[in-house]
């Protein structure tokens, strides 16, 4: 029996998603046309749906996605404990596997186990997944709240979801996402199970 249901999507696209560029927490940048578009997209997909709360980051990119809920006058809080991952020196620069083997390692240093580990300048999964954790314990402690719509991050999103998934930290690369994908989770009052796995049907329609 689901207690509560939770939509949780990744924003839409940005211009810096386009050209490959690291965003991070310290980047707010706005979504591009196909970013709006996705998230009309979605909108008309998911429209019917009681959602009682909306949770976003602070940044705008992940507002933008679920706008058109929030004008249908749905309550929303934001939370910085939802912000992407920091990068650190990273942030706003292409990176290539020629460009920054650094970047590479330390993705592979966490896939090993290593995720108290922050990359330079930057945070840690740990780091995220502690800041996040708040915001969890919020969400689970309102009963009252059925159905609920969480737009956040990539990076952020994979960490949320090895939490909620009670899955090793090391492993959470295993969720794979794109612009405006879409996982619905099952809350039974003790533990997730995930009845979408990015999807993105709703991007064909």
């Amino acid at each position: 029996m689901s207690l509560k249901k939770i939509y949780l999507i990744r924003h839409g696209q940005t211009e810096l998603n386009l050209q490959g560029i690291v965003q991070g927490s310290g980047v707010d940048s706005s979504l591009n046309e196909t970013g709006f578009w996705q998230a009309q997209k979605f909108f008309q997909a998911y429209k019917d749906v009681p959602f009682d709360r909306i949770y976003t980051s602070v940044l705008q990119r992940s507002v933008q996605s679920v706008q058109e809920f929030i004008d249908l006058g749905i309550p929303h809080e934001r939370h910085a404990g939802l912000n992407e991952i920091c990068w650190g020196h990273r942030e706003g620069t292409r990176i290539t596997p020629e460009e920054d083997a650094y970047y590479f390692d330390m993705l592979q240093r966490w896939q090993n186990g290593e995720t108290s580990v922050p990359i330079e300048g930057g945070e840690s999964p740990q780091d995220v997944a502690d800041r996040q954790k708040p915001v969890i314990d919020l969400i689970l402690s309102r009963p009252e709240e059925k159905t609920i719509l969480v737009c956040m991050h990539g990076r952020a999103m994979r960490v949320l979801l090895a939490q909620l998934l009670r899955y090793p930290l090391h492993q959470m690369d295993r969720f794979l996402h794109q612009n405006l994908c879409l996982y619905q989770l099952h809350y039974t009052g003790s533990m997730f199970w995930v009845e979408r796995f990015a999807d993105v049907s709703h991007l064909a329609r």
